[in-house]
């Protein structure tokens, strides 16, 4: 395996940017996600790296070589595809062995390869079915084995499991994390599904309208947004954004709403208020940092429950709050109804606040 850096890489249609000076590198190993909304530029990236599509500027290493003039045959990596993209007419055997009889190696060499990515698959029991008789998940299990098969020095991921039901997806978030683990294997994957590159990925690369807006680990992501797109995007249910505006009330910084009603800051956060480049503040809380009380208490500010969804082991509610609808999770005995006025706590010490012109991340 190989380390992957892509140093100032742009893709531009004209005066269009589907990839806008990314830069990042993965590590030898390192399982990767590109993860954002359909048409941020991820898949793009990903078909830069495997040289699907030329460059427009920068460069793509892929371990000690630069391989951005090179054709994807030449890049030494394997990509798998969401549609599977098997032979159909060909045993799994034969679609595991097609990609190294193209190598021209000899036969022995070929069964041997075969074999072992079968077994770590454990797809050995397969290989004489054609994949029509195959399930979904099975499919799956065989693309990555005609991948494994080339022992490249990066694998290159699609979306492989956009096609697959729910619970196959999560079956097979586990089968692909467990072979990375296994194969020590450096994985780029791309997918619009969150859940997905938090719970597989060593890092995350958050992307939006071609620019990579966040680069770190899912934990650090999820605790530190450095934006309000990477705040509302990286969380299920995301993150409840709510536009407020800072003033001072004897002395005491306080967020004030077009209602009329504020809340005190503690020492902290009015730090943070205080580097705002205007009055205009962002409040962002997390479902699981917010509480909601039957009475009115310091700190609390009014709030009417717009949805509840049970879920059986907690409760998911939306609240408007100043405009802005709020989730909150509860335990599945505590009783509220649409339309019922609350009043809503929010958790200081993990509260997360934004700059309302820029909308960048205020840190104390």
């Amino acid at each position: 395996m190989a380390e992957v850096v892509l140093k100032d890489v742009v893709k531009s249609y004209g005066s269009i940017y589907a990839v806008n000076h990314v830069s990042l590198k993965v590590e030898d190993g390192e399982f990767v996600a590109l993860v954002g909304p359909s048409g941020c530029g991820k898949t793009t990236t990903l078909n830069l790296v495997a040289g699907l599509i030329p460059l427009t500027r920068g460069e793509i290493w892929i371990g000690d070589r630069e391989v951005s003039g090179l054709d994807p045959k030449d890049r030494d990596i394997a990509m798998v595809f969401q549609n599977y993209a098997l032979y159909p007419n060909k045993s799994v055997y034969k679609n595991l062995a097609f990609p190294l009889q193209m190598r021209r190696l000899g036969r022995a060499e070929i069964d041997s390869k075969v074999q072992a990515a079968a077994k770590v698959l454990d797809i050995t029991h397969l290989l004489e079915r054609k994949p029509r008789e195959l399930s979904g998940g099975q499919q799956q299990r065989v693309a990555l084995g005609r991948a494994l098969v080339r022992d490249p020095r990066a694998f290159l991921m699609d979306e492989p499991l956009s096609n697959l039901d729910a619970k196959l997806r999560v079956q097979m978030r586990s089968e692909i994390k467990r072979f990375h683990q296994d194969m020590k294997a450096t994985v780029i994957y791309v997918t619009h599904d969150q859940l997905e590159a938090v719970t597989m990925a060593d890092k995350m690369a958050v992307m939006n309208g071609g620019f990579l807006q966040q680069y770190d680990s899912p934990a650090n992501v999820f605790a530190n947004p450095v934006n309000m797109f990477v705040a509302s995007f990286i969380g299920s249910p995301a993150m409840s954004l709510i536009p407020l505006e800072a003033g001072s009330d004897g002395g005491t910084t306080v967020l004030r709403s077009p209602e009329g009603w504020s809340f005190a800051l503690d020492g902290r956060n009015a730090a943070k208020v205080a580097k705002a480049k205007g009055k205009r503040v962002v409040l962002g809380a997390r479902h699981s940092t917010v509480r909601l009380l039957p009475n009115a208490e310091p700190g609390t500010v009014p709030g009417k429950v717009y949805t509840v969804e049970p879920t059986g082991d907690v409760t998911f509610a939306q609240v408007f709050v100043s405009g802005a609808l709020v989730n909150v999770s509860l335990p599945p005995t505590y009783a509220i109804r649409p339309d019922e006025t609350v009043n809503v706590l929010f958790d200081q010490a993990r509260m997360h606040l934004f700059d309302g012109e820029t909308e960048m991340a205020l840190t104390a």
